[in-house]
């Protein structure tokens, strides 16, 4: 579906995090969508966020921008732990939501929004961006075509260099982690290879360092029905960044080197008996294609893959690899959305 031949959606934004212009004002430029509102904890980096991108008007709060009648969908790109929270607060206002991922703190957290959801009649989405980029749709074609055989084992590394000390990322109370953060990226592309592999994986052994309570690393051994096995790395304390996805099968193997980041690296890499050869599938942002695909649901296409009941089902299996790893959950932040923001 032609996302330029369809009413813009308007949309409204909670906050001025440093993604949100990455994730939503670069491609609410591509595809034509308005932002409508923005609301920050300060007003004046609301007000730099909305000159800057054309934002139609800075309100006082959240709680203005879910009030607002003109926004039809709210972006949450608020740090982990408010997830939950506003997006059940936006849902109470009658507006789907784009949330970044982690969906919540934890799955039980995840399951409220998803069943407030259903009884809204809204639609909310969790913003496993990777999915939408012909980078991970080629290889999940590449799976499908039987080229490479059968499913043996997937490897997904998603590792960056240390965030600062005062990250939110480092604090367990806003849910912090490697895995909230970075390996929940690998988990989702490990359930994607359900449809090869016999079913949902589970996790096996799961490994993790501390640091002030959150894992700064964490590596997860995963299984599949089929037998296949996967292996999630992630890491907040790496000396490089690495984004990469590797699949095996029993006829070869595709590697995506930029599989999180394909705007950054666009490259396919393919080995089978025949020989090897290097696809790119084009720098165009993940952001652009999971905005596109969002507007053609919410005006009458297919439904998106990363619906709320996805989201549950990855947050249960992030809370079974932190258990395994003799970490908790992360706890649900106690908060009742109001009107100076959060």
């Amino acid at each position: 579906m032609r996302t330029d031949r369809l009413e813009p959606l308007r949309i409204g934004v909670l906050g001025a995090a440093r993604i949100a212009e990455r994730a939503m004002a670069v491609p609410a430029r591509a595809t034509g969508s308005r932002l409508v509102a923005i609301a920050a904890r300060d007003r004046a980096r609301a007000e730099d966020f909305g000159r800057a991108h054309g934002v139609e008007r800075v309100l006082p709060s959240y709680a203005d921008v879910l009030a607002d009648p003109e926004v039809e969908v709210v972006y949450n790109p608020l740090p982990n732990a408010l997830h939950g929270p506003w997006n059940l607060a936006a849902v109470a206002a009658g507006k789907h939501v784009l949330s970044e991922k982690p969906f919540a703190s934890n799955a039980a957290e995840a399951a409220e929004v998803r069943d407030a959801a259903r009884r809204a009649g809204v639609t909310v989405t969790e913003g496993f961006h990777h999915l939408y980029h012909p980078v991970v749709r080629r290889v999940l074609d590449l799976v499908d075509s039987g080229e490479l055989g059968d499913v043996v084992h997937a490897e997904a590394t998603i590792a960056m260099l240390p965030p600062d000390d005062g990250d939110p990322r480092w604090s367990l109370e806003l849910a912090g982690g490697a895995l909230m953060d970075l390996g929940c990226y690998g988990l989702h592309v490990a359930r994607t290879l359900a449809p090869w592999t016999g079913g949902e994986p589970e996790p096996v052994t799961v490994r993790a360092g501390e640091r002030a309570g959150v894992d700064e690393w964490l590596d997860a051994e995963l299984r599949f029905p089929s037998g296949a096995t996967a292996t999630v790395r992630c890491s907040m304390v790496h000396p490089a960044r690495d984004m990469s996805l590797r699949i095996v099968g029993s006829e070869g193997e595709v590697t995506a080197p930029g599989f999180v980041e394909p705007d950054r690296d666009d490259r396919v890499l393919v080995r089978t008996a025949a020989g090897t050869r290097t696809e790119h599938l084009g720098t165009r942002t993940s952001y652009t294609y999971q905005l596109e695909a969002l507007t053609a649901a919410l005006r009458g296409g297919p439904s998106v893959p990363t619906d709320a009941a996805d989201a549950v089902a990855t947050m249960a299996l992030v809370d079974q690899c932190y258990r395994l790893a003799g970490l908790p959950p992360r706890p649900r932040l106690r908060i009742e959305p109001h009107r100076a923001g959060a």
